[in-house]
């Protein structure tokens, strides 16, 4: 007695077997072989290796307009110590000259020549944070980004006063711009750019 074939997906008994014929499903396909993956072409990196915009190789218009503007902020401070030197020295020359003194204008005297010295002294940070910061424009890093948007917000609010006059249009003007420039797209990727 012959039993009927264990395999119902083989080929019948007693038949010769020739090649393996596909049964059901897909066609056997021939094993992948695995090939070695190139990797993936550089595209454009921003800041820290993100994609975005690149990093620039040569710092943009906007940041060396704010670097100008640092420099002139820088100068305006040191012609602002010129001025207050200037009269701190007639104040001097005043008080010197005048004989009617009084236990209140020789004290009045004093509190101006005080308050022109502390003046002096904020004249002077000022015009050396300033430069600090323009030098540092071609190496330094994000830190300097930001110090430069703080100080041009302090510029702004310290020159608000002195923006009804001719000499503090300029400085409220040039301190937005700082802030403007250093904020810009193009600003952030100069300072967060890679360094080698």
């Amino acid at each position: 007695m012959s039993y009927p074939n264990q395999n119902p997906y083989g080929p019948p008994q007693g038949q010769p077997q020739g090649p393996p014929q596909p049964q059901y499903g897909y066609p056997q396909q021939q094993p992948m072989q695995s090939q070695p993956y190139a990797p993936f072409p550089a595209g454009p990196t921003g800041p820290g290796g993100m994609p975005g915009i690149p990093a620039p190789n040569q710092m943009p218009s906007g940041v060396k307009a704010a670097r100008v503007m640092l420099f002139i902020l820088a100068a305006t401070g040191m012609l602002g110590i010129v001025g207050v030197t200037i009269s701190l020295n007639r104040l001097s020359s005043a008080s010197a000259n005048y004989s009617g003194f009084s236990g209140d204008s020789a004290s009045m005297f004093a509190l101006g020549k005080g308050a022109l010295i502390f003046v002096m002294i904020l004249q002077a940070a000022y015009a050396a944070i300033a430069l600090v910061l323009a030098l540092q424009y071609a190496k330094g890093g994000n830190g300097i980004r930001i110090g430069s948007i703080i100080f041009g917000a302090v510029s702004v609010l310290c020159s608000i006063p002195f923006a009804l006059g001719f000499w503090g249009i300029p400085n409220f003007v040039m301190s937005i711009l700082v802030i403007v420039f250093a904020a810009k797209q193009d600003g952030q990727a100069w300072f967060t750019r890679p360094r080698y």
